[in-house]
């Protein structure tokens, strides 16, 4: 998988760690006969891959969960979610999924749409009008003071944000507004303190855009813009909007944006790969990418629609059957097929290779570059999770671990493993 947010994080570590001996635990019950479409011996090949990684110290531990045609071929866990206790990884255990936040907000825009609240293309501003009238920027000094902005050519549509196409970054991203929204307190999307998605995305709009909406790609906070978006739009505020029209249809029941107390300890230890798999231990500036008491501490009042989510391989992979069903899982409709149809569209080159490969909320594959299938889609996540839908092949995928930075590649490996295993 192409690694979208691609950064060398200088963090403070603690001592470094052995990982041992690899635990691996396996659900017996599963048929891994001819009716599941894979052949077992060569599923195999995946234990071996994750076990090598996490025997070199390159991962603690991980999730793995493949369905196929409706069936689950392939779950297991491997190695420790917390190192020095020897806690053994379980298959229910709860990842930070970061960036696989987007799919479900983009899910939750796109429920709004169908009722008929908006349009896609209606300006953002109709919504939230401090986002009238954007200005990009021209240039700004070493501290991040604006020097000079133009007016844009047009305002951000709704359709911007969904494609990442609104001149909105992130501050841990380099672009000339880094400095800028670091300045004026700009965060990433997670964090301990007592602020809101309201309050920070009015203090956004008073930003300059990198461009002109609708001229290129550029990954950033577009997603909890469309997260307040939808608060705005439904009336509820994020969490509670996701746990009705979301959670609850889909049996999501391991999914929060802040994990509840009696949940906590299945949270997993976020590591760092640094001269040796280390706990993250970073500072509040950098807790977008390693503060490891998040989300369980804090102010617990940012809801992230783009990266503040925590869930299970079986939550996310529940999410991901609705999609592959068009909208639909055991009864539960939660998008129609057109919506659905509307999201795995390409609509706008990410990649810059020129073509159009990106949608609403993910990755488009318009040609495989490796194993796999022409309109899969796939996106991942910062702490070494990632996911892919194949419709061709009726096939879900979700692989969860808790590293950042991470030497391992095999996030873009596990799609080969499982792709060489089918009949």
């Amino acid at each position: 998988m192409k690694n979208c947010i691609r950064i060398i994080l200088a963090c403070f570590v603690l001592p470094a760690i052995s990982v041992g001996c690899v635990a691996v635990q396996t659900d017996f019950s599963l048929d891994l006969g001819n009716k599941t479409g894979f052949i077992a011996e060569r599923l195999d090949r995946i234990d071996v891959a994750i076990e090598a990684e996490i025997a070199a110290g390159k991962l603690p531990g991980a999730v793995a969960l493949i369905v196929r045609d409706g069936k689950t071929v392939y779950h297991k866990s491997f190695g420790y979610a917390d190192i020095a206790s020897q806690t053994v990884m379980q298959k229910d255990s709860i990842f930070r999924i970061a960036s696989m936040s987007k799919a479900i907000t983009t899910v939750g825009v796109m429920q709004l749409y169908e009722q008929g609240l908006f349009l896609l293309n209606d300006p953002l501003s109709k919504y939230i009008p401090a986002f009238a009238n954007p200005r990009v920027l021209v240039s700004a000094d070493e501290g991040g003071t604006i020097l000079e902005t133009r007016p844009a050519k047009r305002e951000i549509r709704i359709i911007d944000l969904l494609t990442h196409s609104a001149g909105i970054s992130y501050p841990f991203i380099e672009s000339p507004l880094q400095k800028v929204y670091k300045q004026h307190g700009i965060i990433d999307g997670l964090t301990e303190k007592n602020l809101t998605l309201a309050t920070q995305m009015e203090r956004l709009a008073e930003m300059p855009l990198l461009f002109d909406p609708g001229s290129a790609w550029a990954y950033g906070l577009n997603t909890d813009v469309l997260g307040y978006l939808i608060e705005v739009v439904s009336g509820k505020p994020l969490d509670k909007y996701f746990a009705d029209e979301v959670f609850t249809p889909l049996a999501m029941e391991d999914s929060y944006f802040y994990v509840p107390a009696d949940k906590a300890e299945r949270l997993v230890t976020l590591y760092a790969d640094v001269d040796g798999l280390q706990v993250a231990a970073g500072d509040e500036s950098e807790i977008y990418l390693n503060n490891p008491n998040y989300p369980v501490e804090g102010a617990q009042t940012y809801f992230s629609g783009g990266a503040g989510l925590s869930s299970t391989a079986h939550d996310y992979a529940r999410f991901l059957e609705m999609l592959l069903n068009d909208g639909e899982l055991d009864g539960a409709r939660v998008l129609g097929r057109k919506a659905v149809e509307m999201m795995r569209t390409p609509r706008i080159d990410w990649d810059g290779d020129g073509d159009a490969d990106f949608g609403l909320g993910f990755e488009i594959i318009d040609v495989a570059s490796e194993l796999g299938s022409p309109g899969s889609y796939r996106w991942g996540g910062a702490f070494f999770t990632a996911y892919w839908v194949d419709p061709e092949e009726k096939l879900i995928a979700v692989f969860m671990s808790q590293v950042r930075p991470a030497s391992s590649d095999f996030r873009t490996r596990i799609s080969n493993l499982v792709y060489q295993a089918l009949e």
